[in-house]
């Protein structure tokens, strides 16, 4: 389709003028074609028959042979008996209709004299009468007609696309998927579709065509090899001579034009993405607006409470019924026990509404405090969260698609509600290894210098194997980074603590300090731990979200009724269960951990009264404490006998009254719940989740990942939500109108530094805009957690995700493609929120985007991606491309296309098409494309965040932000593009462990090596061997050169963008790293040919020690595990890179080759004494430094020449012939490890190798793999790449460390936060001063409630104090007036040092309720400690 509309394209701008006279203007009208579109329509089809014959032969070979056991049988993705001939009968009509349109077509050249006319005597003969174009083209116009034809039949939708999932029709019409109701959706999707393509056509006539002027064969080249087909006139050129097509010239020229038609091609096929995002943003912003979203997150929006005065009260009546001021209770009552708000704010908010916050008693006399709430003074969490409650509400009383709300019936405190009408809910959390309450030690950790080394992994303590994660940023402790996030919330601990008598004063500062010293109880202790929990992406914030539903619906007045009924049972245990699936408690280490097991027990125990379950998996590695637990409870049952099973799925509960847990049911299983070996085992998570789903009772499930959370509000909007699956007015339990419902994500990790602002930004607009505008289109599936999943449907459906090894690393997407495959419906709502949390260190995000992009490629492979694309219709196959890969695949073609883009100037250069000359054909080429298209991609969050928040407050935060987002995503464009390149090389998508760490955690320059030396680094050097090459041989051209900006902010930003995004560069870390980084570079470790075994398996768990053995371990793995057919590709290729090279490169360029071949025997001898003399290093280093003589060897092989006239100007072909001479070394070595690999491979097919003696085979293959690694020069390139990066990585760590101090931490305060950059660099945060606003509160004499990250400046709510260089130090022993200004002046701050602000002379509050603090500094006086309007 894409292809086609191109073409399309191409006809068009043969008639724009856009391009030479000859070639666009003057070649008739659309309808009437002349000249060159004449010939195009007729050259055209016969290519696209050669096309479709060469496609079609490929897919049935390759299936016939990939599919040939089960051929021809009943199965999905099984090839059938009409399939295959189907396309073989397309197959022979291709063939004939190239035959037949190649035999019949009539090409005529325009002549030169026709560029200016197509009239009198330059009218194309074919054309003059109706009769003579349709005689013409005839055959062509027929052939295209047919194959059309014969298109849209091999390609029309199949209903169902596999099966129907609810089989009657009557009761597909019930729940809205009538075939009406598909007509209607196919008009909308294919109306769309139309109008993008279009939007494509245009983009490719106006801007990508263009660039293409004056490059054709025959303008630039003379290469008039194709006759009349083209139709364009004879031109002399280099290639005009049949002898000269082999010659320097000749041949660069051909490639240049070659390089830029694949370039042009790649543009169009990318286009059509940024169309899409351009759509997306447009519909998908109406559609918001249909669904009421405007201002929905904009808390300026006053809020009026007041009961029967407020229309904001009204509607919250309307949707909760007449004691909605008790649900308000509730939800205010929440953010106070999580601390998003402090006790007099909570207070406040209850009397807004004329209740008391605490007990029953209503406020009935008329209070002052009863007025609108103006959400910008309250913090932005909670005042965000709040302002999408009331704003959504209005979607409870309309939800539209034909479900209506009866407010009597409906609302959950109306008159007439019965609890029965709240649909039951499981709620399920699959845990395997994650945190679930941060530790003591691990919050008390991270301040020292050591902790931001590299530790000792679990498995391996106190060896010296440091290849774990660094603890922390080694100058702040953990638990002092988290209240550095959030300064008002553990100020508001501090007072909720205070108020339940925990502490006797409310102070944040001294609490914190009690803390680091352990002076605290144990349930203090606990009670940080689990403030911490709610603030990191933990199992404990997940569980507490979860149980928000419960509590909501145990808060209502008729369900306490219900189930004062029933004493044995919990509240609400019938309609709302949690069931915590967690894969290795009880297990012994490595595969458990203890910590995390007693977490959960203390969870379970502070949760007893709530309907909380937990679910394990029984298994040998299970400790004998648990089996003796699980054995007890099945001899008190009877009939059990010991040994009956080893592997089970147990269901307990605490028991209060044992203090303990208590197995509720064990449900025994012959398998472990994990099947396979190595990478080929099923997908974790979701056995996890299906083992847990046999034990859940409820009508709809949950799944709800572990870095998760609820909102209270949000809790008690969750019925009317399951209400949508069948509507209170439906009976028939099987006419559901979906089977999935999706709705938003609020990644809450989007306040944890620059990073965590990044990937929240790309999440949530995929979560609200993206997803809202597939939803209309269709095709939206099911893309994880926490979308509401029909229970029937998931228990008959084998679960909730796929688990298939290898192919399902992204298991929750292929859920929709079930549902699709079924003709089932995943709509997505907007009037639910939930909060999901993101990698928000730079190490762990790039690693999820690394598994998600190779889960793409597993997606393309499986068999559902094959049936869908083949059944689901021609239109909506694009549809289902943007829903599914589209992303992945975008951005791996994008970035095909940079090095492609330098290595085509670098051929224009060699074959003398220099600016001057590009620019004398009309090219765009000739000018530097500043303007991506990549800035489209904006778009979507742009308008997703005038609609929610105000255009001022979008405008702020995505133009602002766009130098960091820049830069985050074009490096991880390229993790992206790397992953779906080895992926594809390999079929296996490997999953990659996030971590999910703190935000400011180190990243060693060891580990961001080890990470991206083969993604970034390796790629990164190469782009700047070609750009040099290019400046180097456009500047002998004196012709001028394009500076290429967008090239050097790719390679720069892939090398550099670690540094930049790691915290605190210091020079203490930068040492320690350099330090660290030297070792890794010269260390030994990994060798010997004894630890061969040990250095594979290291490198499949990335615990690498040298960079000798993460290169090798990387090639031992390339040559034992990719696929031999690819390992023969790969030859091929280069083979083919090769022979173009000795093609396109003059003779005096390819002299230069002697030269490194000699130098490459004398290293070859260097490297044969390093292994005879037992590794010695000296030798290896020497093997590296002998490449140093390559200039005297090189006057010595070929003569003056070398140097002269200067060696300035032989510099380029040095460098060009030293890139060649890899390439072929490269060659040399692919050819030999083949070799052993295919001799390995048909002794084991012919000889019947045993499996002892295929592992022989395998060892005696990692041995050929450790030599070619040192002989081949792979070793020494490796080593001199990681010098370079080491360098860049100083560089760039200097130039931050001088930023940080002489800017006042500015770096700090743009990747992290003010708190951190407002602290001395001597000190650690909170060792001596308390948080911002704490000091604030105590230098003006009263109880701030209010912080630097307030809702009303949270659109700016960094303040200058970050920006200030004062070493001042805070002294709380001054004595402060407490009436604002302080006794001495200074407001409790010491001037200290040569730096200092002067006089901090405070001023009067103004009149918003700010107090502003004056400043020596013009520039700094906006600085101002928000204070609390009275």
């Amino acid at each position: 389709l894409k292809s086609w509309t191109f073409l399309l394209a191409v006809y068009i701008y043969l008639g724009t003028g856009f391009g030479n006279d000859i070639t666009t203007s003057f070649n008739g009208t659309l309808l009437q074609p002349k000249w060159l579109r004449l010939n195009f329509i007729q050259y055209t089809a016969a290519a696209d028959a050669l096309v479709w014959m060469v496609l079609e032969l490929t897919l049935v070979l390759y299936k016939s042979w990939q599919r040939w056991p089960s051929l021809c049988r009943r199965s999905p993705g099984v090839p059938t008996f009409p399939y295959l001939m189907k396309h073989v009968c397309n197959l022979g009509f291709s063939g004939a209709g190239l035959y037949v349109v190649w035999t019949k077509a009539h090409y005529v050249r325009k002549p030169w004299a026709c560029r200016q006319s197509d009239l009198g005597e330059c009218m194309d003969p074919r054309s003059k009468t109706t009769e003579d174009l349709v005689l013409t083209l005839q055959w062509s116009l027929l052939y295209w007609a047919a194959r059309i034809i014969i298109f849209v039949m091999m390609h029309q939708r199949s209903f169902p696309m596999f099966i129907h999932g609810t089989p009657w029709h009557k009761v597909r019409r019930e729940g809205g998927r009538g075939w009406w109701d598909k007509a209607k959706a196919d008009i909308k999707v294919n109306v769309l579709w139309v109008l993008m393509l279009m939007g494509c056509v245009a983009i490719e006539v106006l801007i990508i065509l263009p660039s293409m002027k004056g490059l054709d064969f025959n303008t630039a080249c003379g290469f008039d090899v194709l006759g009349d087909v083209s139709g364009i006139p004879y031109q002399v050129g280099t290639c005009s001579e049949k002898e000269n097509w082999l010659s320097f010239g000749c041949a660069t020229c051909i490639g240049s034009v070659i390089l830029a038609i694949l370039l042009v091609f790649l543009g169009q096929m990318v286009d059509i993405y940024f169309v899409f995002y351009i759509f997306s943003a447009i519909c998908g912003s109406a559609m918001g607006h249909n669904r009421h979203l405007n201002d929905v997150k904009n808390i300026s929006v006053p809020i009026d409470l007041r009961p029967s005065v407020g229309k904001d009260a009204d509607r919250f009546k309307a949707a909760f019924g007449p004691e909605w001021q008790q649900v308000w209770r509730e939800i205010v009552q929440s953010l106070l026990d999580e601390s998003y708000i402090s006790p007099k704010m909570a207070k406040g908010l209850a009397e807004a509404a004329g209740i008391a916050l605490d007990g029953q008693e209503i406020i009935t006399r008329r209070d002052k405090k009863e007025m609108p709430l103006n959400l910008q003074r309250y913090p932005h969490v909670a005042a965000e969260r709040l302002a999408f409650f009331f704003q959504s509400l209005e979607w409870i009383q309309s939800p539209g698609g034909g479900v209506k709300f009866r407010a009597d019936t409906d609302s959950l405190t109306g008159n007439n509600f019965d609890p029965g009408t709240v649909p039951s809910l499981s709620q399920i959390i699959p845990c395997y290894n994650e945190v679930v309450i941060p530790t003591v030690e691990f919050l008390r950790a991270g301040a020292l210098p050591e902790d931001a080394m590299n530790q000792s992994p679990d498995d391996q303590p106190g060896v010296g194997d440091l290849t774990g994660a660094p603890l922390g940023d080694g100058v702040n402790t953990n638990l002092a980074f988290i209240i550095s996030q959030f300064p008002d919330e553990w100020i508001f601990f501090a007072k909720r603590l205070a108020l339940q008598g925990y502490i006797e004063e409310p102070n944040a500062h001294d609490l914190f300090k009690k803390f680091m010293k352990r002076k605290l109880k144990e349930e203090l202790v606990l009670e940080i731990r689990f403030w911490a929990a709610l603030r990191t992406q933990s199992v404990a914030k997940t569980i507490i979200g979860a149980l928000q539903y419960e509590r909501a619906l145990a808060s209502l007045p008729r369900m306490k009724q219900y189930y004062y009924q029933f004493p044995d049972k919990r509240n609400p245990e019938d309609h709302a269960e949690l069931i915590v699936a967690h894969q290795t408690y009880g297990m012994k280490s490595p595969e458990g951990n203890p910590e995390n097991d007693e977490s959960i027990r203390i969870l379970l125990s502070r949760y007893a009264s709530d309907a909380v379950v937990l679910v394990f998996d029984l298994t040998p590695s299970s400790s004998e404490e648990v089996w003796h637990f699980v054995e007890a409870f099945l001899t008190r049952r009877g009939g059990y006998e010991l040994g009956a099973f080893s592997y089970a799925s147990v269901k307990c509960r605490w028991d209060s009254e044992s203090q303990g847990l208590a197995v509720l049911e064990v449900l025994p299983r012959k398998y472990s719940l994990r099947l396979g070996k190595g990478d080929f085992k099923t997908q974790g998570k979701a056995c996890n989740q299906l083992n847990a789903l046999r034990f859940a009772s409820g009508h709809y499930i949950q799944a709800l990942d572990c870095n998760m959370g609820v909102f209270s509000g949000e809790a008690f909007k969750v019925p009317y939500v399951l209400r949508l699956f069948m509507p209170l007015d439906k009976r028939d339990r099987t006419a559901t109108r979906c089977r999935y419902l999706g709705f938003r994500e609020h990644i809450f990790t989007g306040r944890e530094g620059t990073v965590g602002k990044c990937h929240a930004s790309a999440e949530w607009t995929f979560g609200t805009i993206y997803q809202r505008f597939l939803s209309g289109m269709g095709t939206r599936m099911h893309y994880g957690h926490p979308d509401f999943v029909d229970g029937f449907w998931a228990r008959n459906r084998g679960g909730m995700s796929k688990a298939s090894p290898v192919v399902n690393l992204s298991e929750d997407i292929f859920a929709g493609y079930n549902v699709h495959m079924r003709e089932e419906a995943s709509p997505h709502v907007d009037a639910l929120e939930f909060e999901k949390g993101r990698e928000a260190a730079f190490n762990a995000a790039s690693s999820f985007f690394s598994k998600i992009a190779g889960g793409s490629v597993g997606i393309i492979r499986s068999r559902d991606n094959h049936l869908l694309c083949e059944r689901i219709g021609i239109l909506h196959s694009l549809s289902f491309y943007f829903t599914s890969v589209a992303f992945y695949v975008s951005n791996w073609l994008i970035d095909i296309s940079i090095s492609l883009y330098v290595t085509l100037f670098i051929v224009f250069t060699l074959a003398d098409i220099d600016l001057a000359k590009l620019a004398a054909l009309g090219s765009s080429f000739s000018s530097e494309w500043l303007l991506s298209l990549g800035i489209m991609s904006l778009f979507p969050q742009l308008f997703e965040m005038i609609l929610e928040y105000g255009a001022v407050r979008a405008c702020k935060e995505v133009f602002g932000g766009l130098f960091a987002s820049t830069l985050f995503f074009v490096f991880q464009n390229k993790n992206i593009s790397a992953a779906m390149r080895d992926g594809a090389a390999s079929g296996v998508a490997r999953y990659f462990s996030t971590g999910r760490p703190l935000a400011n955690q180190h990243q060693t320059w060891k580990d961001s090596y080890c990470a991206y030396w083969k993604s970034h680094y390796s790629p990164a050097i190469r782009l700047v061997m070609l750009y040099i090459v290019y400046n180097l041989l456009a500047m002998q051209t004196f012709q001028g050169r394009l500076p290429m900006f967008l090239v050097v902010v790719s390679f720069v930003s892939w090398v550099i963008t670690p540094v930049i995004f790691s915290p605190f560069p210091r020079r203490s870390l930068i040492a320690q790293d350099l330090r660290e980084f030297n070792g890794f570079i010269n260390g030994r470790a990994g060798m010997s040919e004894k630890e061969l075994q040990e250095v594979d398996e290291r490198g499949r768990r990335s615990r690498v020690r040298t960079i000798f053995e993460c290169g090798l371990a990387d090639s031992i793995s390339y040559w034992t595990d990719m696929p031999f057919l690819v390992l023969i590709f790969h030859l091929i290729q280069r083979l083919l890179i090769c022979a173009v090279l000795v093609l396109a490169l003059p003779s005096e360029i390819m002299d230069f080759l002697w030269v490194y071949l000699v130098v490459l025997s004398l290293q070859w001898v260097l490297v044969l004494g390093f292994f005879a003399s037992n590794l010695n290093n000296i030798l290896l280093v020497l093997s590296l430094i002998v490449w140093l003589v390559v200039l005297p060897i090189g006057r010595m092989i070929i003569g003056e020449r070398a140097g002269n006239p200067t060696l300035w100007v032989r510099l380029p072909e040095y460098i060009i012939s030293f890139l060649v001479f890899l390439e072929f070394l490269c060659l040399a070595e692919h050819s030999l490890l083949v070799s052993v690999r295919a001799l390995g491979t048909l002794k084991a097919i012919f000889c019947c190798a045993s499996q002892e003696q295929q592992e022989r085979s395998t060892r005696r293959l990692r041995q050929w793999v450790r030599l070619a690694h040192v002989y081949f020069f792979g070793h020494q390139l490796h080593k001199l790449q990681a010098y370079m990066v080491l360098l860049a990585s100083l560089a760039a760590s200097l130039v931050l460390a001088a930023l940080d101090k002489v800017s006042c931490n500015v770096h700090t305060w743009w990747l992290l936060n003010e708190e951190l950059a407002s602290t001395h660099r001597s000190e650690q945060y909170l060792e001596n001063r308390p948080p911002l606003l704490e000091q604030d509160a105590q230098r003006h004499g009263h109880s701030s409630e209010t912080s630097s990250m307030m809702a009303d400046n949270s659109e700016d709510h960094h303040s200058q104090e970050s920006g200030s260089c004062s070493e001042a130090v805070w002294n709380p022993e001054v004595p402060n007036a407490g009436n604002g200004t302080a006794g001495n002046g200074t407001s409790g701050w010491q001037a200290n040092g040569s730096k200092r602000w002067g006089s901090l002379t405070t001023i009067p509050p103004v009149a918003d309720g700010a107090v502003s603090i004056g400043l020596p500094s013009p520039a700094m006086s906006a600085f101002s400690f928000r204070g609390m309007r009275k």
